[in-house]
């Protein structure tokens, strides 16, 4: 009849939430029990060892294998941040970005009443038994929303941070130092280093070739543009397709990006502007959008994630699919990869708010971790994952940001 409706989507979608809201405090009540089984039939520590002792394993192989049995057993605490200028309170889609070392994390925080906060967070004092971590804002850098932050290495390690901000069209993409974010005096600090405005950025990326030495990378609408900043020098190649994701390679000065078009392609950034597809290097596919590109350390192989929920590692030699990673859920969001080769992990967090751990070598999947918070569009969980949170004398595990709250995962 008209006017009448028999389908009410918000009824079905209600019930799917409930439903789903259900399955993830049952999964969280057995995470507190502590009813952890490894997922692999057999593997134990005892059993490791002895074939280590025997000769049977590497070293190498041995200390992933263990890491797969410490991730399976991680349990989860709270942390409290510490902060001398203000606090995280009435904030919400926290997210967080380590430093290469891991001794410091950078975070964005949505404010109530509209735009962002940025800080930095000091990681010395998770080895503590009272778990507290020292966090330091700038209140100078506010209220503008950020689509992408990279760490970027310029007078030292890790000195500054890009961030490609939102606003009202025109953006913004800014260098900021991260001593500005600390517990010196403010008057002794210094600028922003750059700033201009720009279209719509998508993505991000800092160069620590030496080839290429001083550029960050900017992935906009239809275009990358290359920039310089201590010369000023810009470079921009025009694209088909929104460019989502960036890495720069380490041992040629090669960009990778991966596009709304679900393309993945590099650029020598040592050529001039050209128009056209002819300056692509390498070129791949997937069948949706890339929203993360993380190549891996001898730079042969580079892993990818789309909006389909796919998670494939391609042979960079070889331009082939050689391995998929099952269980990852996305449909719409910008989601990030995390790869440690050294544990030999791999860990993305899905728009279903759960967080997922693979062995890198052989696709298994280790561990489905549920977030402590309702799952929702504004908390799906932000993680780091390494082995010495905080620096050399660092201790190991995830660290999850969600809504206000900070969580470590701490090895047993």
């Amino acid at each position: 009849m008209p006017g009448h409706n028999n389908c009410n989507p918000l009824t079905k979608e209600s019930i799917q939430h409930k439903a789903m809201e259900s399955k993830r405090l049952r999964l969280l009540e057995e995470e507190e029990k502590q009813n952890k089984k490894t997922t692999r039939p057999g593997l134990n520590s005892s059993m490791l060892l002895q074939k280590r002792q025997l000769g049977l394993l590497s070293s190498t192989s041995y200390c992933r294998m263990v890491h797969e049995l410490k991730v399976n057993c991680m349990q989860r605490r709270k942390i409290e941040i510490h902060s001398p200028d203000s606090s995280v309170a009435g904030t919400n889609n926290f997210k967080i970005v380590a430093d290469v070392a891991c001794e410091r994390i950078f975070t964005v925080n949505d404010v109530e009443h509209g735009g962002c906060k940025y800080g930095i967070i000091n990681l010395s004092g998770l080895g503590k038994e009272s778990l507290t971590v020292e966090m330091y804002d700038n209140l100078y850098f506010t209220n503008r929303k950020v689509n992408s932050v990279c760490w970027a290495s310029l007078t030292h390690p890790d000195s500054h941070l890009c961030l490609m901000g939102i606003a009202e069209t025109p953006g913004c993409a800014s260098l900021l130092p991260a001593s500005l974010f600390s517990s010196t005096n403010p008057g002794d600090r210094p600028g922003m280093l750059c700033s201009f405005k720009i279209s719509t950025a998508w993505s991000c990326a800092w160069c620590l070739n030496p080839q290429a030495d001083n550029c960050f990378s900017t992935g906009l609408t239809r275009r990358v543009l290359v920039t310089n900043v201590v010369t000023g020098h810009r470079q921009t190649f025009g694209t088909s397709s929104d460019v989502l994701a960036q890495q720069f390679a380490t041992q040629t000065p090669m960009l990778y990006n991966g596009c709304r078009s679900g393309e993945i392609f590099s650029i020598d950034v040592r050529q001039r502007n050209r128009k056209g597809q002819s300056w692509k290097a390498i070129r791949l596919f997937h069948d949706s959008a890339v929203t993360s590109i993380r190549l891996l350390k001898a730079e042969h192989y580079l892993m990818a994630a789309d909006m389909a929920g796919k998670i494939k590692l391609w042979d960079l030699r070889t331009v082939k699919c050689v391995k998929q990673y099952q269980g990852h859920h996305n449909e719409y969001a910008s989601l990030p990869l995390h790869v440690n080769e050294e544990e030999g992990l791999l860990t993305a967090v899905g728009q279903d708010c759960y967080t997922r751990i693979w062995s890198l070598q052989d696709a298994h999947l280790l561990r489905t971790i549920p977030s402590p918070h309702p799952s929702s569009k504004d908390a799906i969980p932000s993680v780091v994952f390494s082995s010495r949170l905080g620096g050399r004398r660092g201790v190991p595990g995830l660290l999850m940001a969600v809504k206000q709250d900070l969580y470590h995962f701490s090895y047993n």
